[in-house]
């Protein structure tokens, strides 16, 4: 975790996601045990987010507290979820703190993997996690439009995409989705066996394809890299481990 994040405590859970927002890491611990006492005995912390818990959170909060959610999914300590709540505290109008880039892989669900609830992020999913003209755009819709501060694009391991553009697969539309993700093969550094049926090699074209998209995001959008400048989005990286159930986070 870089020096400039917030310290979130270990016990916070995504009630704190609602409420916690742009104070200093003592002030967040201390509302947090406190939430704590008071969400026990009072249902409506399950409530979607509002704009004005939104906009008090800055996007190094938001990041933390995504960690967080990752943290107690992996340790099977999710927050309770009343959906049922978040969809009506919702149907109104919503304010989700990010928006996600990610893979259709079905055992990557965003927001159950980072513990999120309705309303708390949009989730921008296409296989291997590209960014084509659509996609940007819906990107810049979240931010400028919508109020998004984090732009996250999450990659994942053993990512069937990621083979078949190791394999220059062809198959109808695919093949020119996969043809997006060749310049990731092209750019990985790997000494050993450079196939898909290296899972090594797989996974680190995987972070190179994060590292890639994000770079295109920022190259092809002047309203998100305004936005970014400014400090009024972040952007960020991150790769999800089946395995471990681990999300990697980097700038």
């Amino acid at each position: 975790m870089h020096r400039d994040e917030p310290t979130i405590p270990a016990h916070v859970t995504r009630r704190s996601f609602l409420t916690l927002a742009g104070t200093a890491a003592a002030a967040m611990a201390t509302a947090s045990v406190a939430l704590d006492v008071v969400a026990s005995s009072h249902p409506a912390y399950a409530a979607a987010l509002t704009k004005a818990q939104r906009d008090q959170m800055t996007p190094d909060d938001i990041l933390a507290l995504m960690k967080k959610g990752n943290e107690r999914f992996r340790l099977g300590q999710e927050s309770p979820h009343d959906y049922l709540a978040q969809q009506r505290a919702s149907a109104s109008g919503q304010y989700p703190a990010a928006v996600i880039l990610s893979c259709i892989d079905s055992r990557a669900p965003a927001e159950t993997i980072m513990d999120l609830g309705i309303g708390d992020c949009f989730n921008a999913r296409v296989a291997g996690n590209i960014a084509n003209d659509d996609l940007i755009g819906s990107l810049e819709f979240a931010c400028e439009v919508a109020g998004a501060k984090v732009v996250l694009v999450m990659g994942h391991t053993a990512c069937g995409a990621i083979k078949g553009a190791i394999d220059q697969v062809k198959l109808g539309y695919l093949t020119g989705l996969l043809a997006q993700i060749r310049p990731a093969v092209e750019q990985t550094r790997y000494d050993g066996e450079r196939s898909a049926k290296n899972y090594a090699f797989v996974d680190s074209v995987a972070r190179t394809n994060v590292r890639v998209t994000v770079g295109e995001i920022r190259r092809r959008s002047a309203i998100l890299a305004g936005l970014e400048a400014t400090g009024r989005v972040k952007m960020a990286g991150a790769m999800y481990d089946l395995q471990t159930g681990v999300i990697e986070f980097s700038s």
